[in-house]
């Protein structure tokens, strides 16, 4: 009779302290797109909360158009992950957040390659952080598109013309910051939520924007008939997804970073479409002169921003190899620096 008891005293406290695990919590999950719930960032957050279901978490998405706001959210534990730009969500992982250094990555395939390995089993550890003892963990990247300069005046069409012009940046983003100093404009400090209205309203001249915005945040109404868009690429531009692994299930991260490499494709494919179908009369090219120029600036404005510690030393290294493997008659393949 004793060891019956024993046996059903044991079977009962296994059964309670198996009821948090049994009865979890869901995972609140902040996720940034412009357009809300109607925006192609958070159908693919939907995509990923069906499957993160087989990973053994329960996910609750709530959307946001304020990138600031989902920020302070997930800072503040009212949510247990943050989808949002990389250049917001950097200060959580500057090894994956780094993908989007300046000119660091000029091309849809290299911006592949670097996603791909940011992402790959080897980088793990690299990928989790620990700030005031909170940790964090990047599970997830997905591509928005190469960023391009749109001008108000095509006749702005270079270097020396550029100057003293007003150029809406980021607020948060050194990178941008620099970007416009260097080329000698005038910076007009902006939020992601307002730089292309800035822009649409002519309180600017010009601003840098992926195609992903250019039909959603109608960037055409700013381009008007004499606007046009330089198809130099700039900046590459991602979102990422950090999470506080704690508070997920054990192996969480590599599923749902497997996950997203398996997403880049169709990613890829309809980026290409949002491309080409930007009205060619809107396309404009830079001389040959004038894109070594700037990509000379864009290289001394990455190696700063790596001294800085704005920038991961080691993507800033995998990047540059990836760029000379695609063209190794590029000038910097022969420079050390990075």
């Amino acid at each position: 009779m004793f060891k019956i008891k024993t046996l059903y005293s044991a079977t009962l406290l296994t059964c309670m302290l198996a009821l948090p695990s049994l009865a979890q919590a869901k995972q609140n999950v902040c996720v940034f797109d412009l357009l809300g719930k109607a925006g192609e960032s958070y159908k693919l957050m939907e995509e990923w909360a069906l499957a993160a279901k087989g990973w053994g978490a329960n996910v609750n998405l709530i959307a946001y158009r304020s990138e600031d706001q989902a920020d302070k959210d997930f800072r503040t534990d009212k949510c247990d992950a943050v989808a949002m730009t990389s250049m917001r969500s950097r200060k959580y992982n500057k090894f994956g957040g780094s993908i989007d250094a300046l000119g660091g990555v000029p091309s849809n395939e290299i911006a592949n390659k670097a996603i791909i390995y940011a992402l790959d089993k080897r980088n793990a550890k690299r990928l989790v952080s620990s700030q005031n003892g909170v940790k964090y963990e990047l599970v997830g990247i997905s591509p928005l598109g190469i960023a391009y300069i749109f001008v108000r005046d095509r006749a702005v069409n270079t270097l020396q013309k550029a100057k003293g012009k007003k150029f809406a940046y980021l607020h948060y983003d050194d990178a941008q910051k620099m970007a416009v100093q260097q080329v000698g404009s005038v910076g007009v400090p902006s939020d992601i939520s307002n730089f292309v209205k800035k822009f649409n309203d002519g309180q600017v001249d010009a601003i840098a924007a992926p195609v992903y915005a250019f039909r959603p945040l109608e960037i055409y109404k700013g381009l008007g008939d004499k606007g046009a868009m330089f198809t130099f690429p700039v900046v590459n531009v991602t979102a990422d997804l950090i999470i506080k692994p704690d508070q997920f299930p054990l192996g969480f991260g590599e599923k749902s970073r497997a996950w997203s490499v398996q997403q880049l494709p169709k990613m890829f494919k309809k980026i290409q479409r949002m491309e080409a179908d930007i009205p060619a009369k809107y396309k404009l090219s830079i001389s040959k002169e004038d894109q070594i120029t700037y990509q000379k600036l864009l290289r001394d404005g990455r190696i700063e921003l790596t001294k800085r510690g704005v920038y991961d030393a080691d993507m800033m290294s995998v990047l540059k190899r990836a760029r000379c493997t695609v063209d190794r008659t590029n000038f910097e393949c022969s420079l050390t620096g990075e």
